[in-house]
């Protein structure tokens, strides 16, 4: 394993997504078995300490028996000192309704490693977004089993870790990789990384992990996807965004868009196409789970885009 430092650090511009602000704004998120009287109870603490809703999402499964989820965003003065007691007076209120809760200031930023192989579009695009402000992200650092993209990943500040994978030393190298990560990270982001990450990594890693899929699942996967494509005269393609569990490209799924194509594309045409498709949904799917828009449901998930 070999390491390179960090260059100079991109500063996110101050009020962007990026930012670390001093916060009067926060949001919490709410999930559990549907009942009525969940938004009345979460509206009347946030109205008793001081908070004022600004952004409200919510949807239930089913009227009856269904699941509940919400994301309020608020404005409250001096948050910081006051959380403590709103933190006291939302879990005095949601724990007699068998609520699930969180709450996170809005400047927070979630902490995240990206692990990426020879493809460099999906990382430079997220690398850039960040520091343009555009993620409430902190990359701490990208793995990858070549030294490819070294230069470029320096070029953000970002610290770069060459972690070498083969079959027979699979095991060891996702040892290394869950040294570096164990206690940096809050979401780890496969941006075409092209290893297969084993259920000891998923259980031990502790913290989600999204991938980004070159198709509408489970269309066309493995090897050469857009030469399949090609051969068999698509119409449109596509790229999937989704949480990675131990069933292979099973994971609830995020986001996905597509474009259509012709006749008329060539194989490497309708790759590049699909690499700026596979940029904007990895980006979004970043983007709305720092900001804790996502709520999983299942295999499903909830999206308050």
């Amino acid at each position: 394993m070999t390491t390179t430092p960090p260059l100079a650090a991109g500063t996110p511009a101050p009020g962007q997504a990026g930012a670390r602000v001093p916060g009067e704004h926060a949001r919490i998120m709410v999930s559990g078995a549907d009942r009525s009287g969940i938004v009345a109870a979460v509206s009347r603490v946030l109205n008793e300490q001081g908070g004022n809703i600004t952004a409200l999402d919510q949807h239930s499964t089913d009227a009856e028996g269904g699941r509940f989820f919400q994301r309020a965003e608020f404005h409250l003065p001096e948050l910081s000192e006051r959380r403590a007691a709103l933190e006291a007076a939302l879990e005095h209120t949601l724990r007699p309704l068998n609520m699930t809760w969180r709450l996170a200031e809005a400047g927070s930023r979630a902490r995240v490693a990206i692990l990426a192989s020879r493809a460099d579009h999906c990382l430079m695009d997220l690398l850039w977004r960040e520091q343009r402000g555009e993620l409430a992200t902190e990359t701490t650092m990208v793995i990858s089993n070549h030294t490819d993209l070294a230069a470029q990943v320096g070029n953000f500040g970002v610290p770069f870790h060459h972690v070498p994978v083969t079959r027979e030393t699979k095991a060891e190298a996702e040892a290394a990789q869950l040294e570096l990560l164990r206690g940096q990270v809050d979401l780890v982001v496969l941006a075409r990384y092209m290893q297969i990450l084993s259920g000891n990594f998923l259980q031990a890693v502790g913290v989600p992990v999204i991938n980004i899929h070159h198709s509408f699942l489970p269309a066309f996967m493995g090897a050469g996807p857009y030469q399949r494509a090609k051969e068999r005269g698509v119409k449109l393609i596509g790229a999937t965004a989704h949480y990675v569990t131990e069933d292979l490209d099973e994971g609830p799924i995020i986001e996905q868009d597509v474009e259509r194509v012709t006749h008329a594309y060539s194989a490497t045409d309708l790759a590049r196409t699909g690499a700026d498709i596979e940029r904007r949904v990895l980006a979004r799917a970043v983007a709305w789970h720092a900001e804790d828009r996502v709520f999983v449901d299942g295999n499903r998930t909830v999206v308050f885009a």
